[in-house]
């Protein structure tokens, strides 16, 4: 699989952990650092003031890039996983959607992140949330155990993406979903802004082409695929990282999958 990233992998996904720690501990506005000028506000990504307004205060950190919940089609009582859930944004509003006799389940790799969703929890008394410790290539979640997988603006960071989805799939029941909010690349990124470690953390280095995202999730098991990139979410994005092209390469975009019904085991297998 071609990737767009120059970078080793170790090196991006430390940095993406240490970028974050220091946005979970608020020493850092956004994800990237100085030259991100703001995160970019909730409303602009599609949520409602009542959806804003029912966040406990702390969980929005202004690090999406679009809306999951708008195309997930939560239904009470469904088991939700959000892979890499922050301060607990989406989890938060998927827990309402799911209700007492659902579960939400978040996946972060980063401890300060962890940390601040769960006193987020704490503090609204938020009993079917749950938040774990754990990178999206290998998540600490048992097979077929999920009905719908959210994420948002996180599994471009990931520098191994066709092993995130086949984590999905191997943790989605039969017939679950996928609803994913996430940034894809229109065009092939500057051999300088590829190979920075600040563009990566910011969402843009990694990010991967709707061709190559298809082939991702078709090769994991995945079908009824549809991507649909965002052309109005580059008004956000000029602001990601000022004074480079950024906003000529990267959209913003909504990623939906579904497991097959029946799947035995694993892609192919009974065939």
């Amino acid at each position: 699989m071609k990737t767009n990233t120059l970078m080793a992998l170790d090196d991006v996904r430390d940095s993406v952990r240490e970028t974050y720690g220091k946005v979970a501990a608020g020493q850092q506005n956004g994800c990237c650092g100085k030259d991100r000028l703001s995160a970019t506000a909730a409303d602009k990504l599609g949520y409602s003031p009542q959806e804003i307004a029912a966040l406990p205060e702390g969980a929005d950190l202004g690090l999406g890039c679009g809306n999951p919940q708008a195309i997930a089609s939560l239904k009470p009582g469904e088991i939700v996983l959000d892979l890499g859930s922050g301060a607990g944004f989406d989890c938060f509003l998927a827990s309402r959607s799911v209700g007492a006799g659902g579960q939400v389940i978040g996946v972060d790799m980063t401890p300060e992140m962890l940390a601040k969703a769960r006193a987020n929890a704490d503090k609204t008394n938020t009993t079917n949330v749950e938040f774990r410790l754990g990178q999206i290539e290998s998540l600490p979640v048992a097979d077929d155990s999920v009905d719908v997988i959210l994420s948002n603006c996180v599994i471009n960071l990931s520098p191994d993406k066709p092993g995130v989805f086949r984590e999905a799939f191997r943790v989605l029941k039969p017939g679950g979903r996928v609803a994913v909010a996430d940034i894809v690349r229109t065009a092939e990124l500057p051999r300088e802004m590829a190979a920075d470690l600040a563009a990566a953390c910011g969402c843009v280095a990694g990010a991967a082409s709707v061709e190559e995202l298809e082939t991702m999730l078709r090769d994991a098991g995945f079908q009824n695929i549809r991507i649909r990139p965002k052309d109005t979410s580059r008004e956000f994005i000029r602001d990601w990282l000022p004074g480079s092209n950024a906003v000529d390469c990267v959209v913003s975009a909504t990623i939906e999958a579904t497991k097959p019904t029946g799947v035995c085991c694993a892609p192919g297998c009974c065939e």
